[in-house]
C-alpha cells in the first residue's frame, strides 16, 4: 500500500498553509493492478451492512458531519428567501427540473443499484456488480440516518406539506450515490454524479420543498454513507484534526491501494 499525503492545514485564528506532497513509489509499483473484486451477494449484503453500521463511528465521518453542519448553520439564516431566487414562471426551466423529483428518490436509486448489480452479474463482471451492490448499500445506509433525522428534528417544509424538511433525503441518496462512483472510479469519472446530485439538490429548492440548509446536512449524511461503504476503495480518504502554529487545523491523507 503507497501513501500519499494531501495536507491541509487551517488556522481557526483566520491563517492557513497547504502542503503536497508524494512518496517515491518502488520501481515496477506502476505495473500493479487492482485485485480484481469478487462476486457479491445477498448474504454479503447483509454481513457487510453489519460492518457499515460499525464504521459509522469513526473520526472521518465525525468530520464530515461536523463540516455539513456548519455548512448547513452558516446558511441557515438564507433559509427564508433563498428558494425565491429559484422559482421560476418559465415553463423551460420547470421542465428541466421536473425529473430531478424521480431520479432523487429512494425507489429509483435502489432500482439503478440492483440494475447495476445485476448487470455485472449478467454480464460475468465483478467490478460492475461490485459497485452495484455499494451503491445498494449506501442507499440502505442513508436512508436508516434520514428518516430518523427527519422525524426527530420534524421541521416544516417550506410548502408546508409536512415536518420532514430536514435534512433532505434526495440530497442525501444521490450524493451517496456519488461518492461511492468516485471511490470505485475516481474523481474524473465521478463528475457528473456530482453534478447530478447538485443539480437534484436544487432542484429541491426550485420545487420549495426543503430549505438551504436541508440540502447541505443531506449532503453531507450520503457523503458519510458513500464513503462508511467504500472503506475498501482504491481511494481512502482520512481527516485528522490537530494544533498548529496560531490555532488549529484538519489535515487531510489520502491513502491508495495498489
Amino acid at each position: 500500500m503507497r501513501l500519499t499525503p494531501l495536507v491541509l492545514a487551517l488556522s481557526l485564528s483566520g491563517g492557513g498553509t497547504i502542503v503536497c506532497g508524494q512518496e517515491a513509489q518502488p520501481p515496477g509499483s506502476e505495473a500493479k493492478k487492482p485485485p480484481t473484486p469478487e462476486h457479491t451477494g445477498i448474504h454479503a449484503l447483509f454481513r457487510n451492512l453489519g460492518e457499515d453500521y460499525k464504521h459509522l463511528w469513526s473520526t472521518d465521518n465525525a468530520v464530515v458531519a461536523l463540516v455539513g453542519g456548519g455548512v448547513a448553520l452558516a446558511v441557515h439564516p438564507l433559509d427564508p428567501t433563498f428558494n425565491v431566487h429559484l422559482r421560476s414562471h418559465y415553463t423551460l426551466v420547470n421542465d428541466i427540473y421536473a425529473p430531478a423529483k424521480y431520479y432523487g428518490d429512494t425507489p429509483e436509486q435502489v432500482a439503478l443499484s440492483l440494475g447495476t448489480y445485476a448487470m455485472g452479474r449478467m454480464l460475468d463482471a465483478p467490478k460492475a456488480s461490485h459497485l452495484g451492490m455499494d451503491l445498494l448499500r449506501a442507499q440502505i445506509l442513508g436512508e436508516s440516518m434520514i428518516e430518523p433525522l427527519k422525524f426527530a428534528v420534524g421541521r416544516e417544509r417550506p410548502d408546508g406539506s409536512n415536518h420532514q424538511s430536514f435534512p433532505s433525503g434526495h440530497s442525501a441518496v444521490t450524493f451517496a450515490a456519488a461518492t461511492v462512483i468516485e471511490r470505485h472510479l475516481g474523481w474524473k469519472r465521478a463528475a457528473l454524479g456530482y453534478l447530478i446530485a447538485g443539480y437534484v439538490a436544487s432542484s429541491r429548492l426550485h420545487d420549495n420543498v426543503h430549505y438551504v440548509s436541508d440540502v447541505a446536512f443531506g449532503a453531507a449524511v450520503g457523503t458519510i454513507a458513500g464513503r462508511t461503504v467504500t472503506q475498501h476503495g482504491p481511494a481512502v480518504w482520512t481527516f485528522v484534526p490537530a494544533q498548529t502554529q496560531g490555532g488549529y487545523g484538519l489535515f487531510i491523507t489520502r491513502r491508495f491501494t495498489p
